[in-house]
């Protein structure tokens, strides 16, 4: 898949053994079975906006190495996805890129987990406004990836599940700023909480139903 293919990792990690071992098991993570949305698809959008993106971070390379890795740990029934995926990007970067860069990106992974960088924190903006970009979509489009997230909770019950994500919505929707770049902030955050606020309805009257 263009995007994710090894010269586009290669050109942030080198061309070495190591690094095709590295490229080859963060890409079978992203390929696991159990993905509906959080699937090579999702990883190539997010590298793709972080390049459309890139002028505003500091660290372009870092930005897009934190992509390759933001959801490499994908398990709907754990808590610790950002952790255990920063962890596996500072074990599996080592020697690969310098140490301040495995730094970085290690921090980036993390921060994924409340997409709420401080307001000067460029990098930060970048990969956290790649990342959320998906509820700005159209509005066909977010019903697909709003299924597809309900497909990858498919252990949890009805009830269950529409508690959860209305919670989600709801935090992201209390948030001050969904988005940071100055160029897309405006546009992308009327389209996202008109999206969920929509989603967040339907789950409401489904849950009082």
């Amino acid at each position: 898949m263009s995007g994710v293919d090894f010269p586009a990792w290669a050109a942030l990690a080198g061309d070495s053994e190591t690094s095709r071992t590295e490229w080859a098991s963060v890409v079978g993570a992203w390929t696991e079975p159990h993905r509906r949305y959080h699937d090579l698809v999702h990883l190539a959008a997010v590298l793709g906006l972080v390049d459309a993106l890139a002028a505003h971070a500091t660290d372009p390379d870092a930005v897009r190495l934190a992509a390759w890795y933001h959801d490499v740990s994908y398990d709907p029934r754990s808590r610790d996805n950002e952790q255990i995926s920063a962890d596996r990007a500072a074990i599996g970067l080592v020697g690969l890129v310098e140490e301040a860069r495995v730094a970085e990106v290690r921090r980036l992974v993390l921060l994924t987990a409340g997409h709420d960088p401080e307001p000067d924190d460029a990098n930060g903006a970048v990969l956290c406004d790649a990342d959320l970009a998906v509820l700005a979509s159209p509005p066909a489009a977010y019903a697909g990836y709003a299924s597809a997230v309900r497909e990858e909770y498919a252990h949890l019950d009805d009830d269950t599940f529409t508690a959860g994500r209305a919670a989600v919505l709801e935090q992201l929707l209390a948030l001050p700023r969904l988005y940071r770049v100055p160029e897309v902030a405006e546009e992308w955050t009327l389209l996202a909480r008109a999206n969920m606020a929509a989603e967040l309805s339907l789950l409401r009257a489904r849950g009082a139903s």
